[in-house]
């Protein structure tokens, strides 16, 4: 159990004094490129399944 404690303890006092943090602007400005970035990968796959819908639906009309 000791080596439990000292672990959480040293893990701890390394996120506490060694651990460098990004500023909340930097953390702002990445999370608003992530956010974009879905958005755009989303309706650019929405596209594609409507695109491959409408021709397969064609396709099988043809028949």
């Amino acid at each position: 159990m000791d080596k439990v404690t000292s672990f959480l303890k040293d893990s701890w006092e390394e996120v506490q004094h060694n651990v460098t943090w990004p500023k909340f602007g930097d953390l702002q400005s990445s999370s608003t490129l992530v956010l974009i970035a879905s958005l755009i990968f989303a309706l650019l796959v929405g596209g594609i399944d409507f695109l491959f819908e409408n021709a397969l639906n064609l396709f099988y009309q043809s028949f």
